[in-house]
């Protein structure tokens, strides 16, 4: 359906999703436990298909222990939309130095508005 890129800024883009990414940040959790702080505004199903989405863009492996569903955080996911957003981060900050520049050179050649020209005496 989508390119890998497009599915992983698909899933990024939901703040339900990105708040269980940072729930799994700091640990393995049960589908339960990522269920549980979203349950009153959402029914369970909804949330496994939040859960279905970060699995299908590779950010979560669920795996089986028994009766439970345990969750990972799979790093290596965020990989390739930091690598893209790298890219235009190297022309914004030479975007930024080269106005930077400009607006010395303007600053330079004359005085800010609203300031008065002092002289010492």
């Amino acid at each position: 359906m989508f390119d890998p890129l497009s599915q992983t800024f698909a899933a990024l883009a939901d703040p339900t999703r990105r708040a269980m990414l940072t729930r799994l940040s700091k640990g393995a959790a049960t589908v339960s436990d990522l269920a549980q702080p979203f349950l009153k505004e959402m029914s369970l199903p909804a949330v496994t298909k939040h859960l279905k989405v970060l699995e299908k863009a590779g950010f979560v492996i669920k795996t089986r222990d028994a009766q439970r569903r345990p969750c990972r955080l799979n790093g290596e996911a965020f990989k390739p939309a930091a690598d893209w957003v790298a890219q235009y981060r190297v022309f914004w900050e030479e975007s930024f130095d080269r106005l930077d520049d400009y607006l010395k050179t303007v600053a330079a050649k004359s005085p800010a508005k609203g300031v008065k020209n002092v002289r010492k005496k």
